[in-house]
């Protein structure tokens, strides 16, 4: 797909219905929160509206974007499934990230923020899963991850253990999450857990959109 159809649909999918009284062109609302999903902090994004006479603060972006409410699509069925978990730091606290990957398509599935990693959450982050995607029939790759191990056996689904190969999928949104946060001081500051799982789920859009 061209680059320009990707952007264009981007904006396109992005829902201004919490908007009531704004001072904002929509068109400027819209390209504040891709630009700030895409790549830009804060900051950048707010100089960046500058550049075409629209003066706000990075508190107002900031609410632009959890506002939208931005889900990844749901219903998908793919043919394989890479799941991993990471640490995640907000502020001075470390919170374990799970999450899904079509390795096919390099789609994130679905991303579950967790203060601890245990076979519960696990099993968890799989329910969601399965109600989210048709999933029943795929084949899942995991690492050595006991609770991940676990989850599939309890759920009854295919798993094989792969450290490399298509499990780079998921390694690859890891590694922009990572990258992402550099530009905030490589954790989520002054940021409620609640917030960051809102972020995260934003940011799954976006990185469907624009991959």
């Amino acid at each position: 797909m061209p680059e320009n159809a990707r952007l264009s649909g981007f904006l396109d999918e992005i829902s201004l219905e919490f908007v009531e009284r704004e001072a904002t062109p929509k068109l400027s609302m819209k390209l504040s929160i891709q630009l700030h999903l895409a790549g830009l902090s804060l900051s950048n994004t707010v100089s960046f509206l500058e550049i075409f006479g629209v003066d706000r603060v990075r508190s107002t972006v900031h609410n632009y974007v959890h506002k939208a409410d931005l889900q990844p699509e749901s219903g998908r069925s793919p043919n394989h499934v890479a799941v991993d978990e990471t640490v995640i730091q907000l502020d001075d606290e470390q919170y374990w990230l799970y999450a899904a990957v079509d390795p096919d398509s390099n789609d994130l599935l679905h991303t579950k923020l967790e203060p601890t990693r245990t076979n519960v959450i696990a099993d968890q982050f799989f329910a969601e899963l399965r109600e989210k995607h048709d999933v029943d029939d795929a084949i899942f790759l995991v690492d050595g991850a006991v609770p991940l191990h676990r989850a599939c056996e309890k759920h009854g689904l295919d798993f094989r253990y792969e450290r490399h190969g298509n499990r780079n999928s998921v390694e690859r949104v890891f590694r922009e999450l990572k990258r992402r946060t550099v530009c905030f001081s490589n954790c989520f500051s002054n940021a409620e857990a609640e917030t960051a799982d809102e972020w995260l789920r934003s940011f799954a859009f976006a990185w469907n959109q624009l991959i």
